[in-house]
């Protein structure tokens, strides 16, 4: 099982009255970003009757997100992975050490557990999550933001960014579920991978393995100099190819170094001449 919900830290001071008891604390001001209007909801359904939380805003997208926590100074970040143009990393590269919030991931693909650990992240929420988890989560960032509330962890968070903008912006392995167990795979290893309704199987040699992820959401996370659509349902990795052959209409038949064939359409063609040169 993968962890529940992923909580970076940077908390503000408690406020003590001058006697020196403690006053009592805000309630935590807590910002929503999803570029899905449906997901967005579905958290303020499960935060509404949280008194604790105070809801300062929504985002459907990284850059909007960016801006308001620059502005509202939230406590707590709910902060969707994948989203177009900026995703939830370069969120937190654009905000900065000062105004990092508490930041909670949620992803509905199980391969950003993989860079979430890299950037010592302990846990997120994989959608899609009940209410039952959600608390779970909450109880989570609580007890984080109770025992840390008068910690200064910008230290820690300037640790976390720059090891954030050292990290590679593709994956070079992935997490795959496979037989009852968690195995590690190296991209580099994948020979080609082709789409399967909601769902990418990975050919690896002789093995094949399906995981729960559209292929265009694979196809980001993987390096373009290395893997290449070549079919609206295929993407291969160019350094298996051993031969093209031109068919009918400008497609070209691709044979892989296993004997696999495939389909290089005529629309993808450029792109791959492109990448790889013209024929001498």
């Amino acid at each position: 099982m993968l962890p529940m919900a992923t909580v970076i830290s940077v908390l503000h001071p408690v406020a003590t009255r001058t006697d020196g008891q403690r006053m009592k604390r805000p309630k935590i001001r807590t910002l929503i970003v999803d570029d899905e209007p449906l997901a967005r909801r579905l958290i303020r359904r499960m935060l509404k009757d949280d008194g604790e939380v105070e809801i300062v805003g929504e985002c459907g997208n990284g850059s909007d997100a960016v801006a308001v926590i620059q502005k509202e100074l939230p406590d707590l970040v709910f902060l969707d992975v994948q989203m177009p143009e900026m995703d939830g990393f370069s969120v937190l590269e654009a905000v900065g050490v000062k105004e990092l919030p508490e930041i909670v991931f949620t992803t509905a693909y199980e391969q950003y557990a993989v860079r979430a650990f890299e950037l010592h992240a302990l846990d997120y929420l994989l959608k899609p999550f009940d209410q039952t988890r959600f608390k779970d989560a909450m109880r989570h960032a609580k007890d984080r933001l109770s025992r840390r509330w008068s910690e200064d962890k910008r230290p820690q968070m300037a640790a976390l960014l720059d090891n954030l903008k050292r990290q590679p912006k593709y994956l070079d392995r992935l997490f795959i579920r496979a037989r009852g167990r968690i195995a590690f795979l190296k991209t580099e290893e994948i020979t080609w991978i082709e789409a399967a309704d909601k769902h990418v199987v990975l050919h690896v040699r002789k093995d094949a393995a399906m995981v729960r992820q559209p292929l265009k959401a694979m196809e980001a996370q993987l390096d373009p100099k290395r893997f290449l659509r070549i079919h609206r349902s295929i993407i291969v990795n160019i350094e298996r190819i051993k031969e093209l052959h031109p068919l009918f209409g400008g497609d070209h038949m691709v044979l892989l170094e296993d004997g696999t064939k495939l389909t290089l359409s005529r629309h993808y063609k450029d792109r791959l001449f492109e990448l790889l040169g013209e024929p001498l």
